[in-house]
């Protein structure tokens, strides 16, 4: 089982599942896309409708990462449920943060 973040030199990309509407924003752990990967659940209080819910889970990671908004981009899935985002910085020290939260 892999994890949903991919290590580059500068930075990793990071496989997301994102419910809009939350409760609360939270991160739910990771769980199977069912293709034979693996994906970092989120949830966000914002809704899907001009970009505020993606806008949202960039600032919540961004926050419980302790990184800026400006170090995180959406590569894909700007209209889907899953998401892939760029998260630029230390690969490890990034990585190390990312299975505290999702644990």
């Amino acid at each position: 089982m892999s994890p949903p973040w991919k290590k580059f030199d500068d930075h990793i990309r990071l496989a997301v599942r994102l419910t809009p509407n939350g409760e609360r924003d939270a991160i739910d752990g990771i769980e199977s896309d069912g293709e034979g990967g693996m994906l970092l659940k989120a949830r966000v209080t914002a809704v899907p409708e001009k970009g505020k819910a993606n806008k949202a889970l960039i600032a919540f990671i961004a926050k419980s990462l302790g990184i800026a908004k400006s170090s995180i981009e959406l590569v894909s899935g700007g209209t889907s449920r899953k998401k892939i985002l760029r998260i630029d910085g230390d690969p490890e020290d990034l990585i190390r943060k990312l299975e505290a939260l999702s644990a």
